[in-house]
């Protein structure tokens, strides 16, 4: 009964960590949610064997069921050209906060993954690598090919302040 305990304090301590990155990966707040949810719901039956360091295998579980999910989902998805239902009275960084919400959709869900667990969690290339499964190598490119797009993506947005 002790580990159920174990487990009930390390979701407390650490459920808004997990909410947020579940949040970077999905850019929805009821998705992040639900990921959450199902990530310890999986979590939970192998909690007594992860030992006292949990976190990196949760982790793992959350970025894994990220893709999956994405994988289910995306035949029911529909793009859009704007994001709907801009908040209005928010902070002055918001636009900027919504323009890399949308660059980060923009990006396919392993290279979201990749640079939301490098970048935000903070997690070294190997960690990353064992999170998602795959080598260093791939964390490698996909950190490469990400960036690249998102720098792509913010140079087109700029307009051009050359005179001629």
């Amino acid at each position: 009964m002790t580990g159920y305990v174990d487990f009930e304090a390390f979701v407390v301590a650490r459920r808004g960590a997990l909410l947020r990155t579940a949040y970077l990966l999905t850019g929805d707040h009821d998705d992040a949610e639900d990921l959450v949810q199902t990530t310890l719901i999986k979590v939970v039956p192998r909690w007594s064997r992860l030992g006292d360091r949990p976190e990196p295998y949760v982790r793992k579980v959350l970025a894994r069921e990220s893709v999956n999910r994405w994988r289910r989902r995306r035949w029911r998805e529909t793009s859009t050209q704007e994001v709907p239902d801009v908040p209005q009275h928010e902070g002055p960084d918001t636009a900027d906060r919504l323009a890399l919400l949308e660059d980060l959709r923009r990006l396919s869900p392993r290279q979201r993954a990749v640079l939301v667990l490098r970048y935000f969690d903070d997690l070294s290339e190997a960690d990353t690598a064992a999170a998602l499964g795959i080598s260093v190598g791939t964390v490698k490119s996909h950190t490469r090919d990400a960036l690249a797009h998102l720098r792509s993506q913010q140079s087109d947005e700029k307009p051009s302040t050359a005179t001629t």
